[in-house]
């Protein structure tokens, strides 16, 4: 799956979500929109099976961005947790 961050720094954090804006993330592949948020900067998580992260321009110009006001980080890792004991998944 496709996936970028965005960071925004929190003074330029006005996030515009419209629907013009969701037209467009879907036109490049984005299926999900998270945000996650601290006192400093504003997390703008995308994500889609059809996303190519390479596009992330494009994303951050639908959002009303710039490129250059912009942070993008792409995921370095992925990895699934599980609560299943490590002895073959039987519980004692």
């Amino acid at each position: 799956m496709g996936q970028v961050v965005l960071l925004v720094s929190t003074d330029m954090a006005d996030v515009p979500i419209s629907s013009s804006a969701i037209e467009a993330l879907a036109r490049l592949g984005v299926t999900t929109v998270s945000l996650a948020a601290d006192n400093h900067a504003t997390a703008i998580i995308l994500e889609g099976w059809a996303f190519d992260p390479a596009c992330s321009c494009a994303a951050i110009e639908a959002l009303g961005g710039s490129p250059d006001e912009i942070r993008t980080l792409q995921p370095i890792a992925q990895l699934v947790v599980s609560a299943a004991p490590t002895q073959g998944g039987i519980f004692p």
